[in-house]
């Protein structure tokens, strides 16, 4: 099979940072082709390199037999990208985007045009609504096809399924297949995910700007490791989430309907759902953000409506954002939450050391965050979220974006504060890491539709993966 990307000794630099150093690899006519490794890699710069977005500093790219430094218009005739970030008009409607892409290339837009793509068939309903008012899935589908409306020899992805759900995530995935055996379109991907992975032909695992190993999946993907270890959490039985009957309402829609459920201290426990199952809701009622339409909740002990200020002092909060100030150092910023939470100056200091410690980041104490990876920005987070030592922390899509090595030492950091007896309560659209969780649960419109330790149905062979699971509940009640 021929090559239809060639690099040889290709190299890049911005400054005094080297992000690609020697990359030398061929990408076969017509595969699937994944791109893996940390932040900071140089996978980005690979990919934008390939589709001519980026100037390399020597060596060379030639992309169907075309050189990237010399000839790119050739190469964007037969090429498309999409980045992490959504790259169409907000404020064009979904036809529009697509009308409009279509006139770029040259053809007349019309209904049938993308009719061979199922995914497609999801996106007509909605031809009239504004792109920007679209979910994140179906706006990466969108932009998806936008970029195969002339059915593309080669369609680069750039992590576009990060923050995106589960549900949405595997309809994606199923689109790339398609793609790429009814166009014979060589797909280029970059993913953190362990589940995309595995759709490629070849892999390429990168590190430092340099390609460490290229293979097939299981020859690169080193096995997961991750020691779940669930022996020293949720052995405690006192309930310390206590949710019975809860309610919220807006307008005539209810997004929590009538949901009952108990967490115990010391619990790893995943509150699963689609986008749009009602999970943020939820979480918002339990934090004190938001008040129910009915029923009640207690967390450590103090009740939703009438102890909020308890409740903030005994609970922590990370999201899937770093939630750190630019301008501050990590010392400074951590001063500042500690601050926050009436932690006195000689404790702070104490305790400072002891968080960045325990999450292995001593070494960024003085930098500032937007000089670190996002891994970092992650761990120290988790580092602020639990300063104050909370009973409960809840965690929303904190691995998402990050890479696949990070988030084990995420989840390894998050083991270990569940050891020590603090409730996690977390949500993730990444099934990969359900499995580590004590019990899960899976909202469906409003509802938990199951709950325990589900990947027990995969033990039994009810289900080959937890994406199984998940996606067989899901549908079920749909």
């Amino acid at each position: 099979m021929d090559a239809i990307v060639r690099t040889e000794g290709l190299c890049k630099s911005f400054g005094s940072i080297r992000a690609l150093s020697d990359i030398s690899l061929e990408i076969r006519r017509g595969e699937i082709f994944g791109i893996i490794g940390p932040d900071g890699a140089g996978k980005s710069t690979l990919e934008r390199i390939i589709c001519t977005l980026c100037d390399y500093d020597s060596g060379s790219c030639v992309v169907d037999g075309h050189d990237a430094m010399t000839d790119p218009r050739s190469i964007h005739r037969v090429i498309s990208y999409v980045p992490a970030v959504f790259s169409l008009y907000s404020d064009l409607t979904v036809e529009e985007n697509i009308r409009f892409q279509a006139e770029i290339y040259g053809f007349q837009y019309h209904e049938d045009l993308l009719s061979g793509i199922s995914t497609y068939r999801q996106l007509e309903p909605f031809r009239k609504r504004l792109a920007g008012r679209l979910s994140g899935g179906m706006k990466q589908k969108l932009a998806i096809c936008c970029a195969i409306i002339h059915k593309p020899d080669i369609l680069v992805l750039d992590e576009v399924t990060t923050g995106i759900d589960t549900v949405s995530r595997a309809e994606i995935i199923d689109m790339l297949r398609e793609v790429n055996e009814k166009f014979g379109t060589t797909v280029i991907l970059s993913t953190p995910y362990r589940m995309e992975i595995r759709i490629c032909d070849r892999v390429a695992k990168m590190k430092a700007g340099s390609i460490t190993a290229i293979g097939t999946p299981d020859e690169v993907l080193e096995p997961d490791t991750f020691n779940v270890n669930t022996s020293g959490s949720a052995r405690d039985t006192e309930k310390i989430i206590e949710v019975h009957n809860l309610v919220k309402t807006f307008d005539s829609f209810n997004a929590v309907d009538d949901i009952s459920f108990d967490v115990r201290r010391g619990e790893v426990f995943g509150f699963l759902g689609a986008n749009g199952a009602g999970k943020t809701t939820a979480i918002k009622i339990l934090c004190g953000l938001m008040a129910p339409t009915s029923g009640t909740a207690t967390i450590a002990g103090y009740d939703i409506h009438t102890q909020i200020e308890q409740i903030r002092h005994h609970i922590g909060y990370m999201g899937q954002k770093a939630a750190l100030y630019p301008e501050l150092s990590v010392r400074e910023n951590m001063e500042f939450f500690a601050g926050i939470y009436g932690i006195g100056y000689f404790e702070a200091r104490k305790r400072i050391r002891e968080q960045l410690e325990k999450v292995g980041m001593e070494e960024a104490l003085d930098r500032r965050p937007d000089s670190l990876p996002l891994g970092w920005k992650q761990r120290i987070t988790f580092a602020i979220a639990t300063i104050h030592h909370p009973d409960v922390l809840f965690l929303d899509e904190p691995t998402s974006g990050v890479d696949i090595d990070a988030r084990t030492r995420i989840w390894e950091i998050i083991r270990e504060e569940a050891n020590r007896g603090t409730t996690i309560f977390i949500t993730t659209h990444n099934m990969d890491e359900a499995m580590y969780c004590d019990r899960q649960s899976i909202m469906v419109n409003g509802r938990i539709r199951a709950m325990g330790d589900l990947y027990s149905l995969v033990n039994s062979g009810v289900a080959t993966d937890f994406y199984d699971v998940f996606n067989l509940i899901t549908q079920a009640y749909l």
